[in-house]
């Protein structure tokens, strides 16, 4: 038996026995990291760039795109690594890097997520008073909430993490190190502590939830009222695409985290998570510009 104190690494899963279809592995992972690394560095550049798009919206945009770009590149690049490497190793250190960075980065999107929602809250049922409520000093606040929050956040659970030992080998199920997959190896009484973390952050993460559908709630009573046709498309136009990115990134995580035992095996697992920390990052800048003049014009 080992025992954490004494590991210098752990092993992740591998996606493949054979060298094609390892290389065929780094070869998609590739792909889909450099369109998230596009997508998302354009999103930076134009909104940073473009003073027309110097407003509340796109400031969160931004803030939104650097995240899913530090998401992203915290798991795929080092599964790529390993794949042509022909190695599944990664060292203590790297592992704790990899849970402190991805709670960091997935728990400030969640938070951020919510400042937006609050954003589009003020912007239809508010307009008037936008101006005062979204003030440059209110989003930098809010945005270093979110940030703030999430660090600490990380802080805890990476701490509490790792403090518990570890006798059950060192070979981590998954193709980054995920916290219920390093659970597994610990021993059988010490998880507890790090299990009623993930039941505050659980409650923590619902409040942010409710917050979120009761904002749209009133959104979508305040749209229905506008008397025009253009009107209320042009008020859904703008939330649209913040309601796609939250049911795409509450619906893999809570899946992933909340989906029943018997469900659970090594290939469903890896899909899952695949849904949850990569395909989000890709996907959003296409979704944030796809219906988006202002960004299309801008890039």
């Amino acid at each position: 038996m080992s025992n954490s104190s004494s590991l210098n690494e752990f092993l992740l899963l591998a996606f493949a026995d054979t060298r094609e279809l390892q290389l065929l592995h780094f070869s998609l992972f590739l792909g889909i990291y450099l369109a998230a690394l596009l997508g998302n560095s354009l999103i930076i550049t134009a909104v940073a760039c473009d003073h027309r798009l110097h407003t509340p919206m796109y400031f969160f945009l931004l803030n939104l795109s650097v995240l899913d770009l530090g998401t992203i590149s915290t798991t795929v690049p080092k599964s790529m690594a390993n794949s042509l490497r022909d190695t599944r190793a990664i060292s203590y250190s790297g592992c704790a890097a990899q849970v402190f960075l991805l709670f960091f980065l997935l728990g400030g999107e969640y938070c951020l997520l919510t400042v937006m929602a609050y954003d589009r809250y003020v912007a239809i049922c508010k307009p008037l008073h936008y101006g005062t409520l979204m003030s440059t000093r209110a989003c930098v606040k809010m945005t270093a909430a979110a940030w703030g929050s999430s660090f600490l956040y990380s802080v805890l659970h990476t701490a509490n993490t790792f403090s518990i030992p570890l006798c059950q080998g060192n070979t981590v199920d998954q193709f980054f190190c995920e916290v219920p997959q390093i659970l597994k190896l610990s021993c059988s009484d010490s998880y507890l502590r790090e299990v009623g973390l993930l039941v505050v952050s659980g409650c923590l993460i619902f409040g942010c939830f409710i917050f979120i559908v009761l904002s749209y709630v009133q959104i979508f009573t305040a749209v229905l009222r506008i008397p025009s046709e253009q009107g209320r498309h042009k008020a859904f136009s703008t939330c649209l695409p913040h309601l796609a990115v939250v049911s795409l990134f509450v619906t893999t995580d809570v899946f992933a985290y909340l989906k029943p035992p018997s469900l659970s095996s090594p290939a469903v697992d890896l899909v899952v998570t695949i849904l949850y920390s990569v395909v989000p990052p890709t996907l959003n800048p296409l979704i944030y510009s796809m219906r988006n003049k202002e960004l299309k014009d801008a890039l």
